[in-house]
C-alpha cells in the first residue's frame, strides 16, 4: 500500500509539473525573446536620437564618440548621407536580433544582438524551472511517504486486530489513529469483538450448565443399570442388554465431561493413545440390531489391530454418527472400512444407498444442512469432534456415499488383514 501511494502521488505531481511546466517554459521562452527585441529597438532608436543631435550640433559622427554610447554585447551601424558608415561594437556570429531605425536627416541606425545572448537567458531559466520542478518532486515524496506511514500502519495494525478476531482472541484493542475513516474500522473492530467476547462467554457458560446438569442424571441411569446387571443373573438377554447400554452412558458420560473441560479451558486436551478395532467392534454391536431390524447388515474390513491417539469417546460418537446417518438416508450393506495412510489411521464408512445430493456435497458438514427433515447437526458435531483431537472428517465420495475420518495413529509391527462379515 505505501508504494501505490506514494506512486499515485508522485504520478499526480509529475503530471502537475509537466502540465504547468511546459507552459511556464513556453512564456518564459517568448517573453525572453521579445523582451531581447523590445531592447534592441530601444537601443536603436536612442542611437538615431544620438546621431540627429549631433548633425544639428555639428558634431562628429564618427566611432570613437559613438562607442561608449552602445552595450559591449551589441553591434550598431550608423549610416549619415555624404558620410562613411560608423560601425561600433563587435561583429556578431551567427544568428542575430535586429532592429533598423531612420532619423529625420536620412541618417539610420542598425542595432544587432546575437541571438546566442537570448539563448543563454533562455537555458539559465530552463535550469531554475528544472530545479523548482526537482525540489517539487523531493517534497511530494517526502509528503507521500509521510501519508503512506499516516495510513498504512494503522492499516496494518487493524489487519492484525481482525487476525486476532479471527483466531479466537476477542480482546478489544481500543487503538485510535487520528483519521476519521480509521478510527470508525477500529470502533467497529472493538464492538465486534466484545459482541464475540460475549457470545463466546454465554456458549460456555451454558456448554457447563447443560453439562453439569446432565451429569447427575447420567449417574444415577449408570447405577440403576448396574443394579440390573447385578440382579439379573439368570436372564442372559436382560444383562446383555443393560451391560450394552452401560456402555453407552459411561460413553455418554465421557463426552458430557469433555464438554464441561472444554468449556472451562478450550485449549485442554483429552487424546490419549486407544485401540480403533475396540471402538469399531463396540460401535457394530450396539447398531446391529438396528440394521437386522431394518434388514440390512453391516460388513467390517480392512487393516486390522491399529491404534490411534484422540479421544475414545470423542471417536466413538464420530463412528456413531456415521453409522446413523447410513441408517437414515442409505441404503444395504454398510461397510467400516480401516486402512493406514501415511501416519494416519482411516476409518472409511460406506453404503450401497444413492448417496450426497450433488449440492449438497460441498455443504454437507455445515450446520442445517440436511438432505432431509432432520436437524442437520450430526456431521457438523462429529466434525467438531473430529479436529478437536487433531483428525479430519472427510466425503470422499458422493455416490456411493464414503465418509472417512483421519486419526493420528501408531502402526503395530506386523498389522494382518482380514473380512468380516456380520
Amino acid at each position: 500500500m505505501r508504494r501505490r501511494l506514494i506512486s499515485s502521488t508522485l504520478a499526480v505531481v509529475l503530471v502537475v509539473i509537466a502540465v504547468f511546466g511546459l507552459s511556464l517554459v513556453v512564456v518564459e521562452t517568448r517573453t525572453i525573446e521579445s523582451s531581447a527585441k523590445d531592447g534592441v529597438q530601444s537601443e536603436a532608436v536612442r542611437l538615431v536620437g544620438i546621431v540627429e543631435n549631433r548633425i544639428l550640433a555639428g558634431e562628429p559622427v564618427d566611432a570613437k564618440s559613438l562607442n561608449p554610447q552602445i552595450a559591449e554585447d551589441r553591434y550598431a551601424v550608423v549610416r549619415v548621407p555624404g558620410r562613411p558608415e560608423v560601425h561600433l561594437g563587435g561583429h556578431p556570429r551567427g544568428k542575430v536580433i535586429s532592429s533598423v531605425q531612420d532619423g529625420d536627416h536620412g541618417e539610420s541606425v542598425t542595432v544587432a544582438e546575437p541571438r546566442s545572448v537570448v539563448s543563454e537567458q533562455i537555458g539559465r531559466t530552463l535550469l531554475v524551472i528544472l530545479a523548482v520542478a526537482l525540489l517539487a518532486v523531493l517534497a511530494a515524496v517526502a509528503l507521500a511517504v509521510r501519508q503512506a506511514r499516516r495510513l498504512a500502519s494503522p492499516l496494518t495494525d487493524l489487519a492484525e486486530t481482525a487476525e486476532r478476531l479471527g483466531s479466537g482472541d476477542p480482546r478489544p484493542r481500543h487503538r485510535r489513529y487520528g483519521v476519521p475513516e480509521l478510527d470508525r474500522i477500529a470502533d467497529v473492530l472493538d464492538a465486534s469483538a466484545e459482541r464475540i467476547g460475549r457470545m463466546l462467554t454465554a456458549e460456555r457458560r451454558l456448554a457447563a450448565d447443560a453439562s453439569h446438569q446432565l451429569r447427575t442424571p447420567l449417574t444415577a441411569l449408570s447405577m440403576r443399570l448396574e443394579e440390573i446387571v447385578a440382579t439379573a443373573d439368570d436372564q442372559d438377554t436382560v444383562k446383555e442388554e443393560a451391560t450394552i447400554a452401560l456402555g453407552q452412558v459411561e460413553r455418554l458420560t465421557d463426552v458430557v465431561q469433555r464438554l464441561l473441560t472444554n468449556s472451562r479451558d478450550p485449549r485442554t486436551g483429552s487424546a490419549v493413545d486407544f485401540d480403533l478395532d475396540e471402538v469399531i467392534k463396540q460401535q457394530i454391536e450396539e447398531w446391529r440390531p438396528a440394521y437386522q431390524a431394518e434388514g440390512r447388515s453391516m460388513g467390517l474390513s480392512g487393516t486390522r489391530g491399529l491404534r490411534a491417539v484422540g479421544t475414545p469417546g470423542a471417536v466413538a460418537q464420530v463412528v456413531a454418527t456415521l453409522i446413523e446417518n447410513s441408517l437414515m438416508h442409505g441404503s444395504g450393506t454398510v461397510t467400516l472400512h480401516t486402512r493406514v495412510t501415511g501416519n494416519q489411521a482411516v476409518v472409511e464408512v460406506s453404503d450401497d444407498g444413492p448417496g450426497v445430493p450433488s449440492d449438497l456435497g460441498a455443504r454437507v458438514f455445515e450446520r442445517t444442512v440436511s438432505g432431509r427433515n432432520s436437524t442437520g447437526l450430526g456431521l457438523a458435531v462429529a466434525r467438531d469432534l473430529a479436529e478437536a483431537d487433531g483428525g479430519r472428517l472427510e466425503l470422499l465420495q458422493q455416490r456411493p456415499p464414503v465418509f472417512a475420518l483421519f486419526l493420528a495413529q501408531e502402526m503395530p509391527p506386523h498389522p494382518r488383514r482380514e473380512q468380516i462379515v456380520i
